[in-house]
């Protein structure tokens, strides 16, 4: 039988992958703590975990008629970013993936009312920078697979997706990591004046009502209140959190959903990137799992 045997929430800004000077020039010549963070976290904690899985649920992936989880043997190539080509250009990359257990979800999605998830291996199907901005520091010897966030899906079928995803790691003989690859408040400063917003700082968040917001999910993630997290996802909606905060929602289903208390380690400080949100948040095995039953 199969084990998730840890979870993150964790940024994956475009500064994390900028050349050293430039990366630090943004911050007024100080070090993001989510750059150090990611190399604390694969340290600290990947590196003693060894997982045979790393599922991405990646914010940047939007689909519209289903799910989408990847099924490739492999997926390499170079990354351009078309939203950010001048700071993420011709990255390489070189992922090993488990078409195995990506079909294994399609078959329990299939029987499963109102899921609809859909392995892909064609090897043109594009990859984001929520997945490749994460494989310089974390990756290892395990396979990756990501998987989209549905733009039309609803609370109840990302909390369904989850919990398809926990019976199938169940059904697997797999140690698995669940990545939520995202930020939280997630609106942008103008053109012409973010550039005076770039640093790190909190001050720079877009507005107070979005810091308070998102400081108030951290403080749930910290005590291990998911149940308040989820409970507040109305109020929290209103500060557009990335992705519809999808990729937090899959994750936290996954670990049993509102009665998981698995508390939150951060390895990171709140930061800000040119006015929106984000965090690494470290979340050890889970006291709460799946229970047998997906509806």
């Amino acid at each position: 039988m199969g084990e998730i045997i840890g979870a993150g929430v964790v940024a994956h800004v475009p500064t994390i992958v900028m050349p050293d000077d430039q990366r630090l020039a943004l911050n007024n010549g100080r070090e993001s703590t989510l750059y150090s963070g990611l190399h604390s976290l694969k340290r600290e904690v990947l590196d003693n975990l060894r997982p045979d899985l790393i599922i991405v649920l990646d914010s940047h992936w939007f689909t519209t008629v289903e799910f989408v989880i990847t099924s490739h043997k492999r997926r390499l190539g170079f990354y351009t970013s078309d939203e950010l080509p001048r700071g993420m250009s011709s990255m390489p990359y070189d992922v090993a993936g488990n078409p195995e257990f990506a079909k294994l979800v399609g078959r329990i999605a299939d029987v499963t009312p109102d899921c609809w998830i859909t392995p892909i291996d064609n090897e043109h199907l594009p990859i984001t920078y929520a997945t490749t901005n994460l494989l310089p520091f974390l990756q290892g010897d395990e396979a990756w697979i990501s998987l989209s966030v549905c733009q039309t899906a609803e609370p109840t079928d990302f909390a369904l997706v989850g919990r398809v995803i926990a019976e199938a790691v169940a059904q697997s003989d797999l140690r698995v990591v669940l990545l939520a690859s995202g930020g939280l408040s997630h609106t942008f400063h103008t053109l012409r004046t973010l550039r005076e917003h770039e640093a790190a700082g909190e001050e720079h968040i877009f507005s107070r009502a979005a810091l308070e917001a998102d400081h108030g999910v951290i403080e749930a993630f910290e005590r291990g209140d998911h149940a308040k997290v989820l409970n507040g996802l109305g109020d929290f909606s209103t500060v557009k959190p990335e992705g519809r905060f999808g990729h937090y929602q899959m994750m936290v289903a996954a670990l049993g959903g509102a009665r998981c208390v698995a508390k939150g380690r951060l390895f990171s400080e709140y930061e800000n990137a040119i006015g929106t949100g984000l965090i690494h948040v470290w979340f050890d095995q889970p006291t709460v799992g799946w229970t047998g039953e997906i509806a």
